[in-house]
């Protein structure tokens, strides 16, 4: 999902942990806590990382993960390197005990796969909601800009069979019809 956290333990083959992000939340309002956890549960399941007294975990949004042709199953690269964090972090025992005992495994992909499309489901309905009030937004503006146009067009008042033109009029040589039309205006 575009809101998970992915922990890998770095250069060394280790399980891959993924952190659910409330959706409008940033890898920087991940609790210290937190990171520390997910950290230290990825290095406990390496093969090579638990043996070592500390070791250095990359993590990133799952969506700055990259899959290219060729690679090994578990290899990944990164659409942008510089989104992915490093931490090192030490062997803690206590916190992967506590971790374990409150694992919840699921091994049914159907249900996972129920999982994941109930997600993509509700994002695209998010995603319609927001563009039908962005366009409800656009059409309003829209009236009102036309509406603002035809207030301050001459359009609806100046029509050429409303006007009189000074030919029409038959003015005279001393004018006195021009004056008698503007005075008959006034």
């Amino acid at each position: 999902m575009p809101e998970d956290v992915w922990f890998h333990v770095d250069d060394l083959s280790s399980a891959h942990v993924y952190l659910r992000l409330k959706p409008e939340m940033t890898m920087d309002d991940i609790p210290k806590d937190c990171i520390t956890d997910c950290c230290s549960l990825v290095k406990a399941n390496s093969i090579a990382g638990c043996k070592q007294a500390a070791s250095w975990i990359i993590y990133t949004r799952w969506k700055n993960l990259k899959k290219e042709q060729g690679f090994a199953p578990g290899q990944v690269t990164y659409h942008r390197p510089e989104n992915v964090r490093r931490l090192k972090i030490e062997k803690n025992n206590p916190i992967v005990r506590q971790l374990e005992k409150s694992k919840r495994e699921v091994t049914d992909t159907a249900i996972l796969a129920k999982e994941q499309q109930d997600r993509l489901r509700e994002i695209q309905q998010e995603k319609k909601a927001k563009y039908k009030a962005d366009e409800k937004a656009r059409k309003l503006l829209e009236l009102e800009r036309k509406k603002e146009k035809e207030a301050r067009s001459y359009d609806r008042i100046m029509h050429d069979d409303k006007m009189t033109s000074n030919a029409e009029m038959g003015a005279t040589e001393d004018s006195t019809a021009a004056e008698d039309y503007e005075d008959d205006f006034m």
